[in-house]
């Protein structure tokens, strides 16, 4: 443990344990997004159920038999959590490296070579930090939900959620923030990787935007769509939670 600790306290360590924790947060996100847009899926016609609430059900259930009920799902939320913490973190950290690293009176700051991903990296991050404990506490919990919460109808929950157009649009903001902080990580942590030429450095950076705008777009497509009425209100199910 000492070797680790040492070497996270160097600039390579802390860069190391953003690109780590970063890769596991961006799998987690395709992931979840995929998830959601089980909701565009409809009612699964033999159980009479939405197909996102079985979604939502079988991440319950799944393990349940070595673990319990949720056990797995508990695990992968606690190791999230360290991810989030870590790279929040190491972020925060970096960050106040990199101002004390330069040298004060600059009255020229040059933005040639920012973009507006790099930009917001620090404070869209702590942004997304205040929509995560937000989102748990508004679709996990149910705490601030204010629309009838009820735990494992997602569809429901969600349809109720956003018909607050507030609401909606705060989630979108969120996902374009999101995709600005997902596109400059992830071309950032293969630099921090080692995977940084000239022959693949176009291919990564053209990666990247196609996972970050795909990302916005399947999440916005959520709250938007049953904005604009695309989705239909909830019926009652034939199934059990």
């Amino acid at each position: 443990m000492g070797l680790v600790r040492e070497f996270y306290r160097s600039t390579v360590g802390k860069k190391m344990a953003m690109a780590l924790s970063g890769i596991v947060l961006v799998l987690f996100v395709l992931g979840h997004m995929a998830g959601n847009l089980k909701i565009f899926a409809g009612v699964d016609l033999a159980t009479g159920d939405y197909k996102i609430d079985d979604y939502g059900r079988f991440l319950r259930a799944m393990g349940a038999e070595m673990l319990g009920h949720s056990g797995v799902l508990w695990i992968v939320r606690v190791v999230l959590l360290a991810c989030v913490v870590i790279h929040a973190l190491t972020g925060i950290q970096l960050a106040s490296l990199n101002r004390r690293a330069k040298p004060v009176g600059y009255e020229v700051r040059s933005y040639r070579s920012a973009n507006a991903a790099s930009l917001t990296m620090l404070y869209g991050g702590l942004f997304l930090m205040v929509f995560i404990t937000y989102h748990i506490l508004h679709f996990t919990t149910g705490t601030v939900h204010f629309r009838g919460f009820v735990e494992g109808e997602v569809y429901s929950n969600v349809y109720s959620a956003f018909q607050n157009y507030g609401i909606a649009g705060f989630y979108v903001v969120a996902m374009a923030l999101l995709a600005l902080h997902l596109y400059h990580g992830t071309w950032s942590m293969f630099q921090t990787l080692g995977v940084d030429t000239p022959r693949w450095n176009k291919g990564i950076r053209t990666a990247a935007k196609i996972v970050a705008v795909a990302m916005f777009l399947g999440f916005s497509s959520v709250p938007v769509g049953i904005s604009i009425g695309a989705l239909p209100a909830p019926i009652a199910q034939a199934g059990t939670n």
